[in-house]
């Protein structure tokens, strides 16, 4: 991945290492939240696997949670005009052991 090593005034120099770039997969997200949090579990479920980890944590502030959330809908939209619509197939509810409970 290429850096910029001189940044523009205002500009963020991020960086992405090779463990990060290559990705965890997830196919639900538990969602909780206090007044001064969100927080967002990721987990990758396998069919016949009896137990689950999570994978990943997020915590954000609310603003933050909120601009994830536009962000997130803007790039459905995109997508979904460049490839058409995603469809959310109804799946069974999972029982969680896992504590409060939270939205995916």
């Amino acid at each position: 991945m290429s850096e910029d090593k001189n940044p523009k005034p205002g500009q963020i120099n991020i960086e992405l290492d090779e463990k990060i770039a290559e990705g965890i997969y997830s196919n639900l997200a538990i969602i909780n939240h206090s007044v001064s949090e969100f927080v967002v579990d990721f987990v990758s479920i396998m069919p016949g696997t009896p137990k689950s980890k999570v994978k990943s944590r997020i915590i954000l502030t609310p603003q933050h949670a909120k601009r994830l959330l536009k962000a997130l809908g803007e790039n459905v939209k995109r997508f979904e005009k460049a490839h058409g619509e995603i469809k959310d197939y109804e799946q069974p509810p999972i029982p969680l052991n896992f504590g409060p409970t939270g939205q995916a």
